[in-house]
């Protein structure tokens, strides 16, 4: 951020400030110069007899140089100069004071020291005011170092930097606060609002654990102490350390395109959201309407149960949003070419391997399949026979050429809690098979519920048909597994394996690496935005009474359906080729860079997945040797060591005695860091962003179901005789619950102009290593390899899975190598 001209023979140096960028969503150019914001630098050479420190140039206040215009945010660039003794030293790092009223954000800087010297930094944070930190903001340039090697006037200065982070555990959490603490989820129920909304605290106990959070320090519920009190009106206001918020374009955006969510569905408190006499859609083509671009909607009046939940600022967006009439649904591709593709049945296995839920099919190694506690499935032979292109049972399991969708042991213990008040779910195992043209089909379709006894289940088991009632049945039991796919896509795959996952590694890298670290460098885009997004979802979808509660089946034991199966979760088997392993969709193969070999040529989230994991490997492996070239400097690394043994024994510290890498040497790091990386990035971008593309549109993916399957000699089963279309749509959710499900995949699904993408940093110079940078620009090539690799998989016919009847060319996993983040398409740094 500053520039040091040095003069032969003079006793003073001139140091500018080259560039300082700042943005704001409203003009406070003058408060910044009436009031004054003023920068200090320390050099990393020479320290202070007095402090064993580096030592400080005299305080210079910004001067403005432009303003240029971004949508509302004004960019602003500033620059200072400084004169300092000649051997005062290379800037380390600068300190800002925000003298002003209001926050502002600083999105880089850069010194420069020479003609040819230029010390960059990247701080993409908010700085807010002295009188409410009261001290100065330090931000230390893109050099990084390896503990042992800081030089000797920041070692200080980084042991402090780092003890300020850590925080004392009291007290509630100011907005300005850089404090990174654990808590447990206390913070879902709402218990002042009565027992129904009660939830458990997740995390801390063997019957519920989970991953940790941010502290906020919130006060406590007055219905328990170990609980947190929940604000009384619609307020996104939660705490998160001003390096983990949002962008102030980006939450712009975010906001532009949830307000029509706002004013239309996500206020749990209007009376009319999802009313137990909320009507159902009557037609598939009434269903259609709401994606026509037009709903014939009158501009309606601000319900007064939201105006007196909604703060100000939030109401004023509403009441603008409903005179605009933004409330407009584009048509989801699932229904794009075809309106009727996703009832085939190729479509529905399709899905399963190339949609937005594609890691929990697994290969069936055991016939017929039986539960944990032994209860065997009603599936037999008879079943399946004629579907197996003449095999046997025996020899299609021989062949790898038969799967199983399993919904049915993580979801038996709950059913008799989820079965009240309309809600008609079974617990499910769907069979599959890879023809001999390499599409897959399903087989058989068996339904499950509670019996009397924990060891007795009821059974019915369907199998496919073309025509008649048997036809109608057939698809209803699918609907029954996309209900219970819809629920753990949501719950398991997005919310817990690539969000609250990920926050204990984002606090533990906050507390334990210096931002100097090269670890830390190499992080840092990963983890950007994850920790608010997670804050908001806390506050808005996965709390008591919230979007997910209200749309998924799984209601109000949904929370604690996820700390079920985080009990299935460890770490060292979420990269790429030990989860296909597990699953049993990969063999391994020590001649392939990956180690493993795919048992489904056509399976293309495992194709696509591992081209980017061997990349993502590739990098991570080259960085690292940059920076450790022996084991014994991984050992001796004590701030990696800490950052390691604070992730398993706090972060997931419910996870602690089972097995992790040691972080012992080289490739535990790199098997480490990848894993991170991978799961952070591509795995989150393939249950993310396709959501609109085929759950926009909720018969194909429904949340709830409101109907059992009938019996023969019932009045439902004469019901469905009489018109199957009919009771297929009763049996979906209700109008309004499936609107918000719309409007909720449309925000999820949406990406921001200013996405950073896994071949991108926010500034060119993020490293001034040029050894690390040429690496980079290696891994920037390989992706771009792998995308034209996956366009030509997606044009060729033969891939049936690729594209399938829908004609959804499979895109999720596209990596996104231009420069230009306002044109890029798929994201993989997205954090929805």
């Amino acid at each position: 951020m500053a520039a040091t001209r040095r003069r032969a023979g003079e006793d003073l140096a001139e140091v500018a400030l080259e560039q300082a960028r700042f943005c704001s969503s409203r003009d406070r150019q003058g408060e910044l110069r009436r009031n004054g914001s003023d920068s200090r630098w320390m050099p990393c050479g020479f320290t202070s007899a007095d402090t064993g420190k580096g030592k400080l140039s005299k305080k210079e206040i910004l001067r403005h140089v432009k303003t240029t215009k971004d949508k509302k945010l004004n960019i602003t660039m500033y620059s200072v100069k400084f004169k300092v003794e000649a051997e005062f030293g290379i800037p380390g790092a600068f300190l800002i004071t925000n003298g002003h009223k209001h926050k502002f954000f600083l999105q880089s800087a850069t010194f420069e020291v020479s003609s040819v010297e230029i010390i960059h930094f990247e701080c993409q944070s908010w700085v807010y005011p002295v009188r409410r930190t009261k001290t100065d903001r330090i931000f230390f340039s893109n050099t990084c170092y390896l503990p042992h090697q800081t030089p000797a006037a920041m070692v200080e200065l980084r042991r402090e930097e780092l003890h300020s982070l850590r925080g004392d555990g009291t007290g509630e959490r100011k907005e300005w606060e850089r404090i990174y603490e654990y808590d447990h989820y206390d913070d879902l129920g709402n218990a002042d609002k009565g027992h129904e909304h009660a939830r458990p605290i997740l995390g801390g106990t063997k019957a519920h654990p989970y991953p940790r959070r941010i502290r906020t320090g919130r006060t406590s519920s007055n219905n328990g102490p170990k609980t947190k009190s929940q604000p009384k009106m619609i307020d996104l206001d939660i705490f998160v350390p001003p390096d983990e918020q949002l962008h102030p374009k980006k939450l712009l955006e975010l906001l532009a395109n949830s307000i029509q969510s706002a004013v239309h569905f996500i206020i749990p408190e209007t009376k009319s959201l999802i009313r137990e006499d909320s009507g159902s859609f009557d037609s598939f083509n009434e269903i259609l309407e709401v994606f026509s671009g037009n709903q014939g909607q009158q501009v309606e009046k601000i319900p007064d149960e939201v105006r007196k939940m909604a703060p100000n600022k939030q109401l004023k967006r509403m009441i603008q949003a409903r005179k605009t009439n933004q409330a407009k649904f584009p048509l989801p591709e699932i229904i794009a070419e075809n309106k009727w593709a996703w009832k085939d049945d190729r479509e529905f296995a399709r899905q399963m391997i190339a949609g937005i839920n594609p890691a929990r099919i697994q290969r069936l190694q055991e016939f017929p399949p039986r539960s944990r506690i032994g209860v065997r499935s009603a599936i037999e032979v008879a079943h399946i026979a004629h579907n197996l292109d003449g095999l046997t049972i025996e020899q299609a399991m021989s062949q790898h050429n038969i799967f199983i969708l399993d919904h049915h042991d993580y979801l038996m213990p709950f059913l008799n809690r989820i079965n009240t008040k309309g809600i008609c779910a079974y617990a499910s195992r769907t069979l599959l098979f890879s023809s001999k043209d390499g599409s897959l089909k399903p087989v058989a379709i068996e339904l499950s519920l509670p019996g009397p006894s924990s060891d007795v289940e009821i059974h019915r088991v369907f199998v496919p048909a073309s025509e008649g009632i048997e036809a109608a049945l057939w698809q209803l039991a699918k609907t029954q597994v996309t209900t219970n796919d819809s629920a753990h896509h949501q719950l398991i795959s997005h919310w817990l394996r690539t969000h609250a996952v990920v926050e204990p590694f984002i606090i533990a890298s906050r507390r334990q690496l210096s931002v100097m670290h090269p670890i830390h460098q190499l992080l840092r885009p990963h983890f950007r935005d994850t920790m608010h997004i997670n804050a908001l979802f806390r506050r808005i979808l996965i709390n008591s009474g919230g979007v997910l509660e209200k749309t998924l089946f799984t209601g109000e034991v949904s929370m604690e359906l996820s700390s079920k199966l985080y009990k299935e979760w460890r770490f060292d088997e979420q990269g790429l080729p030990s989860d296909l392993l597990k699953r049993g969709m990969a063999i391994q193969d020590l001649e392939s860079p990956t180690g493993v070999k795919l048992i489904l040529h056509d399976y293309p989230y495992g194709e696509d997945g591992l081209d980017i994991w061997i990349a993502i490997k590739t990098w991570v492996t080259d960085f690292c040797s940059v920076f450790y070239k022996q084991d014994g400097h991984i050992q001796s690394d004590e701030e990696l060591q800490s950052w390691w043994s604070e992730i398993r024994n706090v972060g997931h510290g419910d996870k602690k005695h089972e097995k992790w890498y040691e972080m012992k040497n080289l490739t535990d790091l790199i098997e480490a860091l990848a894993t991170l990386i991978w799961t952070s990035s591509a795995l989150h971008a393939s249950v993310a962003f396709g959501q609109y593309a085929y759950a926009g549109y909720p018969p194909n993916r429904p949340t709830i179901c409101r109907k059992f399957i009938p019996r023969e000699g019932t009045f439902e089963f004469a019901e469905l005789l009489r018109d199957t279309d009919r009771y297929f749509i009763k049996m979906l959710p209700r109008r309004s619950e499936m609107t918000l499900w719309i409007a909720l995949m449309e925000v999820l699904s949406q990406h921001t102009s200013n996405e950073e993408y896994l071949s991108q940093r926010s500034m060119v110079q993020w490293t001034d290593k040029e050894e690390v940078h040429q690496l980079f620009m290696k891994f920037k090539r390989n992706l771009r390899d792998i995308q034209g690799r996956i366009r030509e998989r997606n044009k060729n016919p033969e891939l049936r899975n690729r594209g399938g009847p829908a004609k959804i060319p499979y895109e999720l996993l596209l990596p996104v190598t231009t420069d230009d983040r306002s044109t890029a398409g798929d994201n993989w740094e997205g954090d929805s």
